[in-house]
Protein backbone atom coordinates (compact mmCIF):
# COMPACT_ATOMS: atom_id res chain seq x y z
CA UNK A 1 0.00 0.00 0.00
CA UNK A 2 1.14 3.68 -0.23
CA UNK A 3 0.25 6.34 1.98
CA UNK A 4 -0.93 8.55 -0.13
CA UNK A 5 -3.52 7.96 -1.83
CA UNK A 6 -4.74 11.66 -0.99
CA UNK A 7 -8.07 10.88 -0.26
CA UNK A 8 -8.20 13.58 2.79
CA UNK A 9 -9.84 17.13 1.70
CA UNK A 10 -7.44 19.03 -1.29
CA UNK A 11 -4.68 20.40 -0.51
CA UNK A 12 -1.55 22.12 -2.24
CA UNK A 13 1.05 20.00 -2.33
CA UNK A 14 4.65 21.65 -0.77
CA UNK A 15 7.39 22.81 -3.31
CA UNK A 16 10.08 21.15 -4.29
CA UNK A 17 12.44 22.91 -2.00
CA UNK A 18 10.14 21.58 0.74
CA UNK A 19 10.72 18.22 -0.51
CA UNK A 20 14.53 17.97 -0.41
CA UNK A 21 15.90 14.67 -0.03
CA UNK A 22 18.59 13.13 2.32
CA UNK A 23 22.31 13.14 0.16
CA UNK A 24 22.61 9.30 0.65
CA UNK A 25 19.54 9.01 -1.69
CA UNK A 26 22.32 10.17 -4.60
CA UNK A 27 25.12 8.73 -2.62
CA UNK A 28 24.04 4.98 -2.90
CA UNK A 29 27.26 2.81 -2.17
CA UNK A 30 27.85 -0.64 -3.74
CA UNK A 31 25.73 -3.77 -3.43
CA UNK A 32 25.58 -4.41 0.56
CA UNK A 33 25.86 -8.14 1.42
CA UNK A 34 23.03 -8.59 3.63
CA UNK A 35 23.88 -9.82 6.96
CA UNK A 36 20.93 -12.44 7.43
CA UNK A 37 20.84 -15.98 5.54
CA UNK A 38 18.66 -15.18 2.70
CA UNK A 39 20.81 -15.53 -0.72
CA UNK A 40 21.83 -12.45 -2.85
CA UNK A 41 23.18 -13.10 -6.62
CA UNK A 42 26.89 -14.69 -6.65
CA UNK A 43 27.33 -12.39 -9.66
CA UNK A 44 25.08 -9.40 -9.91
CA UNK A 45 24.51 -8.34 -13.70
CA UNK A 46 27.25 -5.87 -14.55
CA UNK A 47 26.08 -3.08 -16.93
CA UNK A 48 29.42 -2.44 -17.71
CA UNK A 49 30.33 -5.95 -18.79
CA UNK A 50 27.47 -7.39 -19.55
CA UNK A 51 27.87 -10.60 -17.62
CA UNK A 52 24.05 -11.89 -16.86
CA UNK A 53 22.34 -12.19 -13.93
CA UNK A 54 21.41 -15.77 -12.60
CA UNK A 55 18.79 -16.72 -10.38
CA UNK A 56 19.17 -19.79 -9.92
CA UNK A 57 22.70 -18.96 -8.01
CA UNK A 58 23.87 -19.46 -4.75
CA UNK A 59 20.64 -21.25 -2.72
CA UNK A 60 20.00 -21.23 0.71
CA UNK A 61 23.16 -22.21 2.22
CA UNK A 62 20.76 -24.23 5.42
CA UNK A 63 17.86 -23.38 7.51
CA UNK A 64 17.29 -19.97 8.19
CA UNK A 65 18.13 -18.51 11.01
CA UNK A 66 16.20 -15.43 12.41
CA UNK A 67 17.76 -11.98 11.96
CA UNK A 68 16.80 -8.83 12.70
CA UNK A 69 17.77 -5.66 10.48
CA UNK A 70 17.36 -1.51 11.96
CA UNK A 71 15.27 0.54 9.59
CA UNK A 72 16.21 3.92 9.04
CA UNK A 73 11.99 4.96 9.64
CA UNK A 74 11.87 2.25 12.48
CA UNK A 75 10.48 4.16 15.88
CA UNK A 76 9.39 7.55 13.54
CA UNK A 77 6.02 8.95 14.55
CA UNK A 78 3.39 8.46 12.14
CA UNK A 79 2.17 11.28 9.94
CA UNK A 80 -1.41 12.69 8.70
CA UNK A 81 -3.33 10.38 11.51
CA UNK A 82 -6.51 11.07 9.80
CA UNK A 83 -9.28 9.16 9.28
CA UNK A 84 -10.39 7.80 5.82
CA UNK A 85 -13.22 9.38 3.89
CA UNK A 86 -15.03 6.97 1.83
CA UNK A 87 -14.44 9.03 -1.61
CA UNK A 88 -11.42 10.20 -3.20
CA UNK A 89 -11.41 14.13 -4.44
CA UNK A 90 -10.81 14.60 -8.10
CA UNK A 91 -7.54 15.26 -9.02
CA UNK A 92 -6.03 14.25 -5.90
CA UNK A 93 -2.13 13.66 -6.09
CA UNK A 94 -0.12 11.18 -3.98
CA UNK A 95 2.54 13.66 -2.01
CA UNK A 96 0.67 13.04 1.56
CA UNK A 97 -0.28 10.29 3.80
CA UNK A 98 -3.58 9.07 3.67
CA UNK A 99 -3.65 6.67 5.80
CA UNK A 100 -3.22 6.42 9.84
CA UNK A 101 0.17 4.40 10.61
CA UNK A 102 0.30 1.91 13.17
CA UNK A 103 4.00 1.28 14.30
CA UNK A 104 4.89 -2.45 13.73
CA UNK A 105 8.63 -1.46 15.24
CA UNK A 106 11.23 -3.88 14.82
CA UNK A 107 11.57 -6.50 12.05
CA UNK A 108 9.66 -9.47 13.87
CA UNK A 109 11.91 -12.73 14.00
CA UNK A 110 9.52 -15.87 12.83
CA UNK A 111 10.70 -19.00 12.94
CA UNK A 112 10.51 -21.62 10.12
CA UNK A 113 8.25 -24.56 10.45
CA UNK A 114 11.05 -27.59 9.80
CA UNK A 115 8.02 -29.98 10.21
CA UNK A 116 5.49 -28.52 7.34
CA UNK A 117 4.14 -30.99 4.94
CA UNK A 118 4.80 -31.27 0.88
CA UNK A 119 2.67 -29.89 -1.20
CA UNK A 120 -0.09 -32.22 -2.84
CA UNK A 121 0.55 -32.37 -6.71
CA UNK A 122 -2.17 -32.98 -9.19
CA UNK A 123 -1.81 -36.74 -10.97
CA UNK A 124 -1.86 -33.69 -14.40
CA UNK A 125 -2.91 -30.51 -15.57
CA UNK A 126 -1.44 -27.77 -13.75
CA UNK A 127 -0.79 -27.27 -10.01
CA UNK A 128 -3.30 -25.34 -7.39
CA UNK A 129 -3.14 -21.70 -7.78
CA UNK A 130 -1.14 -18.83 -5.04
CA UNK A 131 -1.77 -15.78 -4.29
CA UNK A 132 0.67 -13.69 -1.71
CA UNK A 133 -0.07 -9.87 -0.71
CA UNK A 134 1.91 -6.98 -0.22
CA UNK A 135 5.43 -7.63 1.29
CA UNK A 136 7.14 -4.47 1.62
CA UNK A 137 10.27 -5.66 2.52
CA UNK A 138 9.49 -8.27 5.34
CA UNK A 139 11.30 -11.17 4.03
CA UNK A 140 11.88 -13.26 6.93
CA UNK A 141 7.67 -13.14 7.30
CA UNK A 142 7.45 -14.35 2.99
CA UNK A 143 9.70 -17.31 3.92
CA UNK A 144 7.90 -18.23 7.01
CA UNK A 145 4.50 -17.89 4.75
CA UNK A 146 5.70 -19.82 1.79
CA UNK A 147 7.29 -22.74 4.00
CA UNK A 148 3.74 -22.33 6.05
CA UNK A 149 1.91 -23.65 2.56
CA UNK A 150 4.45 -25.72 1.31
CA UNK A 151 5.78 -23.82 -1.37
CA UNK A 152 9.70 -23.78 -0.24
CA UNK A 153 11.40 -26.65 1.53
CA UNK A 154 13.73 -25.58 5.01
CA UNK A 155 16.20 -24.37 2.88
CA UNK A 156 13.65 -22.27 1.59
CA UNK A 157 14.05 -23.37 -2.63
CA UNK A 158 10.97 -23.85 -4.49
CA UNK A 159 8.63 -26.92 -2.97
CA UNK A 160 5.80 -26.77 -4.39
CA UNK A 161 6.35 -28.95 -8.24
CA UNK A 162 3.89 -27.12 -11.19
CA UNK A 163 2.01 -24.86 -8.49
CA UNK A 164 1.43 -21.86 -9.50
CA UNK A 165 2.68 -18.70 -7.57
CA UNK A 166 1.56 -15.10 -7.97
CA UNK A 167 2.71 -12.14 -6.11
CA UNK A 168 -0.14 -8.67 -6.34
CA UNK A 169 2.99 -6.41 -5.97
CA UNK A 170 4.45 -3.89 -3.60
CA UNK A 171 7.88 -5.70 -2.66
CA UNK A 172 9.77 -3.20 -0.98
CA UNK A 173 9.51 -0.22 1.23
CA UNK A 174 8.37 0.24 5.12
CA UNK A 175 9.88 -3.32 5.81
CA UNK A 176 13.99 -4.18 5.94
CA UNK A 177 14.84 -5.82 3.03
CA UNK A 178 12.75 -4.85 -0.28
CA UNK A 179 15.99 -5.97 -2.31
CA UNK A 180 16.11 -9.39 -0.76
CA UNK A 181 12.00 -10.36 -1.37
CA UNK A 182 12.92 -9.59 -5.35
CA UNK A 183 16.06 -11.55 -4.87
CA UNK A 184 14.24 -14.34 -3.64
CA UNK A 185 11.28 -14.08 -6.18
CA UNK A 186 13.80 -13.37 -8.97
CA UNK A 187 14.96 -17.08 -8.15
CA UNK A 188 11.32 -18.76 -6.75
CA UNK A 189 10.45 -17.80 -10.36
CA UNK A 190 13.39 -19.72 -11.87
CA UNK A 191 13.36 -23.07 -9.65
CA UNK A 192 9.24 -23.17 -9.88
CA UNK A 193 9.57 -22.83 -14.31
CA UNK A 194 12.68 -25.58 -13.73
CA UNK A 195 9.67 -27.71 -11.95
CA UNK A 196 7.07 -27.20 -14.19
CA UNK A 197 4.99 -24.99 -12.51
CA UNK A 198 5.83 -20.86 -11.79
CA UNK A 199 5.76 -18.04 -9.85
CA UNK A 200 5.35 -15.00 -11.29
CA UNK A 201 4.84 -11.09 -10.16
CA UNK A 202 2.37 -8.05 -11.19
CA UNK A 203 3.33 -4.68 -10.47
CA UNK A 204 2.40 -2.39 -7.53
CA UNK A 205 2.08 0.84 -7.54
CA UNK A 206 5.46 1.18 -4.77
CA UNK A 207 7.26 -0.73 -8.00
CA UNK A 208 6.32 2.59 -9.21
CA UNK A 209 7.61 4.54 -7.15
CA UNK A 210 11.06 2.67 -6.63
CA UNK A 211 11.65 2.94 -10.53
CA UNK A 212 10.52 6.88 -10.38
CA UNK A 213 12.85 7.80 -7.18
CA UNK A 214 15.99 5.73 -9.36
CA UNK A 215 14.85 7.47 -12.77
CA UNK A 216 13.93 11.00 -11.83
CA UNK A 217 15.18 11.90 -8.21
CA UNK A 218 13.98 15.60 -7.24
CA UNK A 219 13.51 16.13 -10.94
CA UNK A 220 9.26 18.15 -10.31
CA UNK A 221 6.42 16.62 -11.72
CA UNK A 222 3.38 18.01 -12.09
CA UNK A 223 1.28 16.24 -9.50
CA UNK A 224 -2.50 17.87 -10.57
CA UNK A 225 -1.94 20.01 -6.83
CA UNK A 226 1.06 21.47 -7.37
CA UNK A 227 4.82 20.40 -7.67
CA UNK A 228 6.21 17.23 -6.26
CA UNK A 229 9.29 14.48 -6.91
CA UNK A 230 8.94 10.79 -6.72
CA UNK A 231 12.08 10.72 -4.02
CA UNK A 232 9.92 12.85 -1.97
CA UNK A 233 7.16 10.26 -2.34
CA UNK A 234 9.13 7.71 -2.01
CA UNK A 235 10.76 9.11 1.04
CA UNK A 236 7.48 9.75 1.98
CA UNK A 237 5.80 6.27 1.86
CA UNK A 238 8.79 4.68 3.55
CA UNK A 239 11.46 4.27 1.03
CA UNK A 240 14.41 2.52 2.95
CA UNK A 241 18.22 3.99 2.22
CA UNK A 242 19.46 -0.07 2.15
CA UNK A 243 16.96 -0.79 -0.49
CA UNK A 244 18.34 2.00 -2.74
CA UNK A 245 21.85 1.45 -2.08
CA UNK A 246 21.24 -2.34 -3.11
CA UNK A 247 19.31 -1.36 -6.27
CA UNK A 248 21.26 -2.85 -9.39
CA UNK A 249 19.96 -2.94 -13.15
CA UNK A 250 18.65 -6.32 -13.09
CA UNK A 251 15.98 -5.46 -10.58
CA UNK A 252 15.29 -2.31 -12.19
CA UNK A 253 14.63 -4.21 -15.47
CA UNK A 254 12.63 -7.05 -13.94
CA UNK A 255 10.60 -4.26 -12.16
CA UNK A 256 10.12 -2.68 -15.37
CA UNK A 257 8.76 -5.61 -17.10
CA UNK A 258 5.93 -6.79 -14.82
CA UNK A 259 2.53 -7.24 -15.77
CA UNK A 260 -0.06 -4.94 -14.36
CA UNK A 261 -2.80 -7.73 -14.44
CA UNK A 262 -3.37 -11.30 -15.42
CA UNK A 263 -6.43 -13.74 -15.46
CA UNK A 264 -5.79 -17.45 -13.63
CA UNK A 265 -8.23 -19.38 -13.18
CA UNK A 266 -11.12 -16.88 -13.42
CA UNK A 267 -9.90 -14.37 -11.01
CA UNK A 268 -8.47 -11.11 -12.10
CA UNK A 269 -5.35 -10.37 -10.44
CA UNK A 270 -4.67 -6.93 -10.17
CA UNK A 271 -2.82 -4.65 -7.32
CA UNK A 272 -4.51 -1.60 -6.78
CA UNK A 273 -8.66 -1.68 -5.98
CA UNK A 274 -9.27 0.48 -8.22
CA UNK A 275 -10.59 0.76 -11.66
CA UNK A 276 -7.98 3.34 -13.04
CA UNK A 277 -6.85 0.02 -15.24
CA UNK A 278 -9.62 0.99 -17.62
CA UNK A 279 -7.48 4.23 -18.35
CA UNK A 280 -5.06 1.88 -20.26
CA UNK A 281 -6.72 -0.30 -22.05
CA UNK A 282 -10.08 -2.46 -22.84
CA UNK A 283 -8.29 -5.85 -22.78
CA UNK A 284 -5.95 -7.57 -20.25
CA UNK A 285 -2.86 -7.49 -23.19
CA UNK A 286 -3.87 -3.57 -23.70
CA UNK A 287 -3.07 -2.78 -20.32
CA UNK A 288 0.16 -4.50 -19.72
CA UNK A 289 1.34 -3.47 -22.70
CA UNK A 290 0.13 0.21 -22.28
CA UNK A 291 1.67 0.81 -18.88
CA UNK A 292 4.90 -0.99 -20.16
CA UNK A 293 5.22 1.47 -22.97
CA UNK A 294 4.56 4.02 -20.56
CA UNK A 295 8.12 3.13 -18.14
CA UNK A 296 10.08 3.04 -21.59
CA UNK A 297 9.24 6.50 -22.59
CA UNK A 298 10.96 7.55 -19.80
CA UNK A 299 8.45 10.78 -18.82
CA UNK A 300 8.51 11.97 -15.59
CA UNK A 301 4.86 13.85 -15.54
CA UNK A 302 3.33 10.48 -17.35
CA UNK A 303 5.28 8.29 -15.26
CA UNK A 304 4.17 9.98 -12.10
CA UNK A 305 0.17 10.37 -13.40
CA UNK A 306 1.04 6.41 -13.82
CA UNK A 307 1.94 6.35 -10.16
CA UNK A 308 -1.01 8.34 -9.26
CA UNK A 309 -3.46 6.41 -10.34
CA UNK A 310 -2.49 3.19 -9.53
CA UNK A 311 -2.24 4.77 -5.74
CA UNK A 312 -6.40 5.14 -5.89
CA UNK A 313 -7.94 2.45 -3.28
CA UNK A 314 -11.38 1.98 -1.69
CA UNK A 315 -12.75 1.64 -5.37
CA UNK A 316 -14.41 -1.42 -4.21
CA UNK A 317 -15.70 -0.58 -0.91
CA UNK A 318 -18.89 1.19 -0.30
CA UNK A 319 -22.06 1.86 -2.27
CA UNK A 320 -21.23 1.09 -5.89
CA UNK A 321 -18.44 -1.18 -5.21
CA UNK A 322 -19.69 -4.13 -6.41
CA UNK A 323 -20.58 -2.39 -9.72
CA UNK A 324 -17.05 -0.95 -10.04
CA UNK A 325 -15.80 -4.82 -9.78
CA UNK A 326 -18.83 -5.58 -11.97
CA UNK A 327 -16.76 -2.79 -14.90
CA UNK A 328 -13.63 -4.56 -14.34
CA UNK A 329 -14.90 -7.89 -14.51
CA UNK A 330 -16.57 -7.22 -17.42
CA UNK A 331 -13.76 -5.57 -19.37
CA UNK A 332 -11.16 -7.96 -19.14
CA UNK A 333 -12.63 -11.58 -17.66
CA UNK A 334 -12.73 -13.49 -15.19
CA UNK A 335 -15.54 -13.61 -11.90
CA UNK A 336 -13.69 -12.51 -9.06
CA UNK A 337 -10.81 -9.95 -8.56
CA UNK A 338 -7.94 -10.99 -6.28
CA UNK A 339 -5.93 -7.61 -4.90
CA UNK A 340 -3.63 -6.22 -2.77
CA UNK A 341 -2.66 -2.56 -2.04
CA UNK A 342 -5.43 -1.59 0.75
CA UNK A 343 -4.95 -3.35 4.21
CA UNK A 344 -7.90 -5.49 4.96
CA UNK A 345 -8.10 -3.51 8.49
CA UNK A 346 -9.23 -0.37 6.50
CA UNK A 347 -11.54 -2.13 4.03
CA UNK A 348 -13.32 -3.80 7.11
CA UNK A 349 -13.76 -0.25 8.81
CA UNK A 350 -11.84 -1.52 12.21
CA UNK A 351 -8.91 1.62 11.71
CA UNK A 352 -9.30 4.76 10.14
CA UNK A 353 -12.30 6.31 12.14
CA UNK A 354 -13.02 7.84 15.47
CA UNK A 355 -14.32 4.35 16.87
CA UNK A 356 -11.04 2.66 16.15
CA UNK A 357 -8.33 5.72 17.42
CA UNK A 358 -7.86 3.87 21.14
CA UNK A 359 -7.91 0.30 19.83
CA UNK A 360 -5.62 -2.01 19.69
CA UNK A 361 -4.34 -3.11 16.12
CA UNK A 362 -6.59 -5.45 14.10
CA UNK A 363 -5.73 -9.02 13.75
CA UNK A 364 -6.04 -10.18 10.49
CA UNK A 365 -6.22 -13.98 9.96
CA UNK A 366 -7.13 -14.42 6.34
CA UNK A 367 -8.33 -12.86 2.94
CA UNK A 368 -11.03 -10.41 3.21
CA UNK A 369 -14.05 -11.18 0.55
CA UNK A 370 -16.33 -8.30 0.00
CA UNK A 371 -18.27 -6.48 -2.98
CA UNK A 372 -20.72 -9.30 -2.97
CA UNK A 373 -18.41 -11.39 -2.77
CA UNK A 374 -17.02 -10.40 -6.11
CA UNK A 375 -13.23 -9.22 -4.31
CA UNK A 376 -10.85 -10.72 -2.35
CA UNK A 377 -8.51 -8.45 -0.44
CA UNK A 378 -5.24 -9.90 0.00
CA UNK A 379 -3.14 -7.25 1.99
CA UNK A 380 -3.31 -8.07 5.39
CA UNK A 381 -1.03 -5.06 6.83
CA UNK A 382 2.06 -6.77 7.21
CA UNK A 383 3.23 -2.91 7.88
CA UNK A 384 0.98 -2.35 11.02
CA UNK A 385 1.09 -5.68 12.66
CA UNK A 386 -0.73 -7.67 10.84
CA UNK A 387 -0.15 -10.96 8.78
CA UNK A 388 1.18 -11.61 5.56
CA UNK A 389 -1.19 -13.50 3.61
CA UNK A 390 -0.57 -16.29 0.99
CA UNK A 391 -3.50 -17.97 -0.11
CA UNK A 392 -4.80 -21.01 -2.23
CA UNK A 393 -6.95 -20.20 -4.85
CA UNK A 394 -10.43 -20.46 -4.86
CA UNK A 395 -11.77 -19.15 -1.79
CA UNK A 396 -14.42 -21.21 -0.32
CA UNK A 397 -16.92 -18.83 0.65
Amino acid sequence: MTQGAGQGPEMRTPTVRDFRVPAYVHDAGPYAQSAGPHPQPAAPYDSTSGDPYDPTANPYAGPPEPYVRSSPYAGQPPLGETAVPAEQPEGYTPTERDLPVINRGDTVQVPVDPEAGQLPQPDDGPGPLFVVGDVHGYLDELVSALREKGLIDVEGRWAAGTSRLWFLGDFTDRGPDGIGVIDLVMRLSAEAAAAGGYCKALMGNHELLLLGARRFGDIPVNSGAGTATFQAAWLLNGGQKTDMERLQDHHLQWMARLDAMELADEHLLMHSDTTAYLDYGDSIEAVNDTIRETLTRNDADECWDLFRKLTKRFAFRDDGGAQAVRSLLDTYGGSRIVHGHSPIPYLRGEVGSEDSENSSPPVVEEPHLYADKLAIAMDGGVTMAGKLLVQQLPLDN
